[in-house]
């Protein structure tokens, strides 16, 4: 598992790849804290187009990283997820807590 940043006028995108599962989870919680509490961005961006594997533990990431967002007054969203990773968003229902969207589709999931 990889993690990558960048930030532009108060938006945070951290780039993930590789494979999010149990073993990975609580190191990237405490990476994507760390850059968090670093940039303090009104939006951070979850970009997933290089994670080729994700299990229930990644929707434990998305819901702690929302809710830090939250404490902060900013929002988190998802963007470009791969089919895979997909498909465990939508059985997750995370769409109703954060926005997902896919340069793929051309707009929102």
């Amino acid at each position: 598992m990889n993690i990558s940043s960048s930030y532009f006028s108060g938006r945070l995108t951290l780039f993930l790849s590789g494979e999010l599962d149990h073993h990975e989870a609580r190191g990237l919680l405490g990476s994507i804290d760390d850059l968090i509490e670093e940039f303090m961005p009104r939006e951070c961006v979850l970009e997933l187009s290089g994670l080729s594997f994700m299990d229930s533990s990644g929707i434990a990431v998305i819901v702690r990283s929302a809710e830090k967002m939250r404490l902060l007054r900013g929002r988190l969203s998802i963007e470009n997820p791969s089919a895979q990773v997909m498909r465990v968003l939508e059985a997750a229902g995370i769409e109703r807590l954060v926005p997902v969207t896919s340069g793929n589709m051309g707009g929102l999931l």
